[in-house]
């Protein structure tokens, strides 16, 4: 009497094929998640950005009587959300840093709100731009670093 073996199941070679297939597939997805997950951050930042330059008219109208305020101030007027307010240079927030700068002039006629990068480089990076905006209205951007920006002058954003 014969007996035959049936053995069932991948051979290493077809595993091994699925394997590649797979690393193929991820090294091309990764690299597009992280440039997505930067686009958001960079869109959250603009849109504190924007947050900010509405709160410090409205602050500069009532509470400030003709002053800007810092975030501390729009914060405790209610303006702005505290997840803004606290995100300077310890817990940023969706990866960016806030200000929000008054001069020293009285009443104080002139602010600069930044928002600037936690971490501008690599694969970790969560943006690649720095943006501003002043009492113009205008926000602004430059290349990204963990320094802020020092003034408005950078490339208006496109609306």
């Amino acid at each position: 009497m014969k007996t035959s073996k049936h053995h069932e199941g991948f051979s290493l070679i077809e595993l091994l094929l699925v394997v590649g297939i797979i690393g193929i597939i991820s090294a091309i997805a990764v690299p597009n998640l992280l440039a997505s997950k930067r686009a958001a951050n960079e869109g959250a930042a603009v849109s504190s950005v924007r947050a900010i330059t509405s709160a410090e008219a409205t602050y500069q109208s009532t509470t400030g009587a003709g002053s800007y305020g810092s975030l501390v101030q729009l914060n405790t007027a209610g303006l702005v959300d505290s997840s803004v307010s606290g995100s300077t240079l310890a817990t940023p927030k969706s990866g960016y840093f806030f200000s929000a700068e008054v001069d020293a002039t009285t009443p104080n006629a002139q602010y600069l709100t930044t928002a600037s990068t936690s971490r501008p480089t690599g694969v970790t990076a969560s943006g690649s731009r720095n943006f501003a905006s002043d009492s113009t209205g205008v926000i602004t951007y430059s290349g990204a670093s963990t320094t802020a920006m020092a003034s408005n002058d950078g490339t208006p954003l496109g609306n």
